[in-house]
């Protein structure tokens, strides 16, 4: 006859971690069955089928004790929550924050789109291209310098996005805003070949943008000239 280790003879054996938890639970849910009453508990139902109803959080239980560790956990703390704040709202106990009101600030009239001249160019040596453009606002506001911004082609909400393509807006009050649409290309930023000026005295904003050459084209005319290198000295094979 088999026996536990540590068991004495004519006793039972050792009870197990899972039984004494097991036994634990039982007489914690005694000891709060005793001292609660569930019949004074607004959402404690017990259905036709024999279950145990919570109300408010709509679940099912097998005994009271169950229902009762039901109460005790998180779901039905924050439902209980929730129903008192909804009860104080109605009755008019809580105070809601006032929403504030958004100011609403209107839009400043305008006088219409500015003139403008647009020049391209391209440098006779390096072959690069650039734009001038000239806006003129006669009637801007004193104290007021025009804007420029470059943005991609999916940053306006006017024409479809096209990713050939990037746009430089200009603004001034009371000016209507305006934008053109230009190679997207890398723009060469030197102090030269990209420079805005503001002329106070004809009221005409002036700016230039030079686009940077490719470097496939770069490399198709460094190709060229080492081709045209090789036909000399085929042509002088024995001048040194």
């Amino acid at each position: 006859m088999s026996r536990e280790h540590g068991s004495k003879p004519g006793v039972g054996g050792l009870r197990s971690d899972g039984q004494s938890n097991v036994e634990r639970r039982k007489r914690l849910r005694q000891l709060a069955l005793e001292n609660v009453n569930l019949e004074q508990d607004p959402y404690f139902l017990k259905n036709h089928i024999g279950l145990f109803e919570c109300r408010l959080c709509l679940t099912l239980h097998l005994n009271e004790g169950s229902y009762l560790t039901h109460t005790q956990g998180k779901k039905h703390q924050n439902n209980l929550k929730k129903r008192a704040f909804l009860q104080a709202k109605k009755s008019g106990m809580v105070r809601l924050p006032k929403k504030k009101n958004k100011k609403i600030i209107p839009k400043r009239p305008t006088i219409g789109r500015p003139g403008f001249e647009v020049i391209p160019q391209i440098d006779s040596q390096t072959k690069e291209k650039s734009i001038l453009f000239k806006i003129e606002y006669p009637k801007i506001e004193k104290d007021v310098k025009p804007l420029y911004r470059i943005m991609s082609a999916f940053e306006q909400k006017v024409e479809i996005p096209d990713e050939r393509y990037q746009y430089l807006a200009f603004a001034a009050m009371p000016y209507e805003n305006i934008a053109f649409r230009i190679p997207n290309e890398e723009i060469d930023r030197s102090r030269n070949k990209f420079w805005s000026k503001w002329n106070t005295k004809t009221n005409i904003f002036s700016m230039k943008i030079t686009f940077k050459i490719k470097k496939q084209n770069t490399i198709q005319i460094f190709n060229r000239n080492q081709n045209s290198l090789k036909n000399v000295v085929q042509q002088n094979p024995n001048q040194n």
